[in-house]
């Protein structure tokens, strides 16, 4: 999915060039092996953490019969897949061991996957976002339709969809290498990308993530009226369980915008003004960004350290090889009461 920069030798169609021929001439990589130790760096620290988070979650996810786990879960397995097969595969093996001299027909299945890998990345956290949009504004609802069996179904349904999505990035071209400008192939397969990887998952994160701030807002100004009848006592420790996860949601929706927008607008400056292949800066400003995107598959372990107790303590108690209980909600112990869908674990 990822074109990553030129640390190898030239492809067998470049080696016919003349050194005057500036329009074929490849722009210049300034990272050298940076990013082989970078990417490197990233595999074996990401890989490991996401393998943790995964384990804890699936503790947490038998324990508390949660569906917002199964969505965080599905999100980490994706991360681990991303990193798979766009870092170790199609970057460390494809491009700085074999130096990308394997069958096209390899690349080209390589490539599908990737974009496969990445959508179901991106996506997994709709559902989520979906999810948490439900539990705080409509929470009766909530605990009518979310639970573990649905949010398994409509993980199936996403993880399937990503990977029909990536099926026409079969044809996706080689941007650092192709010496041609875009085609109108190319064009509508970069429209494609930039839209599902980033402008329509960015404007449903917004959307949601707004009108949850806005309930959430609403509540607290509720708050006030409360204590004067003598009922803030009951209200206020829900009220800091919802804060703490509407963090951790916002953290991982704006961890994805941040990290992901320079790629998106560099690939939309490579099709309109300037080619990768051409202008070294542009080659720098597109290498960087990968990077930046390709971080977005390892931050959340820590996010959810962060953010979430219950999820320290299932990872401590990973590390330690020993059982352990998530701590429960101190004013809520019954899990058949119509307030548990307002408890929202943090993780």
């Amino acid at each position: 999915m990822f074109d990553w920069p030129n640390i190898t030798v030239p492809s067998s169609s470049e080696h016919g060039l003349k050194p005057g021929d500036k329009d074929l001439q490849r722009s210049t990589c300034v990272l050298g092996f940076f990013p082989v130790i970078y990417y490197s760096s990233l595999l074996c620290v990401g890989v490991p953490v996401n393998i943790l988070t995964a384990v804890a979650l699936s503790r947490l996810a038998s324990r508390t019969k949660k569906a917002m786990h199964v969505y965080l879960l599905a999100l980490t397995g994706s991360d681990i897949l991303s990193q798979l097969f766009i870092i170790f595969v199609g970057f460390l093996l494809e491009t700085a061991v074999f130096h990308r001299e394997v069958p096209t027909l390899l690349l080209r299945s390589v490539s599908m996957a990737e974009f496969a890998a990445n959508h179901a990345s991106i996506w997994a956290t709709v559902p989520l976002t979906v999810d948490r949009y439900v539990a705080l504004c409509h929470p009766l609802l909530h605990r009518q339709i979310s639970y573990p069996a649905r949010a398994r179904r409509i993980i199936t349904v996403v993880f399937f969809l990503a990977l029909l999505s990536g099926i026409p990035f079969f044809w996706w071209s080689d941007m650092w290498r192709v010496a041609h400008p875009p085609t109108s192939l190319d064009s509508a397969l970069i429209w494609t990308h930039v839209t599902i990887i980033y402008f329509l998952p960015c404007s449903i994160f917004l959307v949601l993530n707004l009108l949850i701030i806005h309930r959430l807002q609403a509540r607290q100004r509720q708050v006030p009226c409360q204590e004067e009848r003598g009922g803030s006592g009951a209200r206020l420790a829900p009220r800091r369980r919802l804060g703490k996860s509407t963090a951790m949601l916002l953290a991982i929706t704006s961890a994805f915008a941040i990290l992901w927008a320079p790629r998106t607008i560099v690939v939309i400056y490579h099709l309109y003004v300037s080619s990768v292949h051409k202008d070294w800066r542009v080659h720098l400003a597109y290498d960087l960004s990968n990077m930046l995107a390709m971080l977005n598959t390892a931050v959340n372990f820590f996010l959810y350290c962060f953010v979430s107790k219950p999820f320290r303590v299932a990872v401590r108690d990973v590390l330690f090889l020993r059982g352990g209980s998530v701590v429960p909600p101190k004013d809520n112990p019954q899990p058949a009461g119509p307030r548990q869908s307002l408890y929202v674990l943090a993780v």
